[in-house]
């Protein structure tokens, strides 16, 4: 019977003690382990990662080419419908609702919405993408898909006075003789 005075601890789980530099019979006497001299054998002596002693390292000499399309990815919080099915029916489910019941956090460029899972009631849902399984399960439900219009969240860009297109006289190109009357001053302000 097992009682708290004969409590063991399991076999195997409680390991002896490693004792480093308590003399050689100890099995880690002398250098403890760390080798005979060098970097790594002082203490808070330590090589950072890819370090290779000064030569150039891997990293370096290996050629960098091609594309990577890593810079163009779009990240998207994923929501499936087992989490939607909390929501009372005919809802409008959209980012800020998700938001605000921590199905989505941080920053994403935009929601898709995946088909594990029923929906049992209707439901108004808006979101960037739609699997095709779960665009049928939220009909089928009886509820509506709809994609979001991201086009009027981007913002317009500004062009500057000196990016604008030549209008009325600027447009029209100048004359032969005017082009090397100013060419003329500026070899004259360049002699003086």
């Amino acid at each position: 019977m097992m009682r708290l005075h004969n409590l063991r601890p399991r076999p195997g789980s409680r390991h002896r003690v490693k004792r480093l530099g308590c003399g050689e019979s100890s099995g880690h006497g002398k250098t403890s382990g760390k080798g005979h001299k060098g970097q790594k054998a002082r203490s808070g002596g330590s090589i950072r990662l890819g370090f290779e002693g000064g030569q150039m390292p891997l990293i370096r000499r290996l050629p960098k080419r091609g594309f990577n399309n890593a810079a163009f990815h779009r990240n998207y919080a994923i929501v499936n419908l087992y989490d939607l099915s909390e929501f009372k029916a005919g809802t409008t489910i959209n980012e800020q609702l998700l938001r605000e019941s921590e199905l989505v956090r941080g920053d994403f460029d935009g929601i898709k919405i995946l088909g594990d899972g029923e929906l049992k009631h209707a439901l108004k849902i808006e979101a960037d993408k739609f699997s095709e399984s779960a665009k049928t399960k939220i009909e089928k439900a009886g509820g509506t898909v709809t994609m979001r219009d991201r086009s009027a969240e981007k913002p317009v860009a500004v062009t500057k006075d000196v990016d604008r297109a030549p209008t009325g006289d600027e447009a029209k190109p100048a004359k032969r003789s005017t082009l090397k009357a100013k060419a003329g001053a500026k070899k004259k302000t360049s002699r003086k």
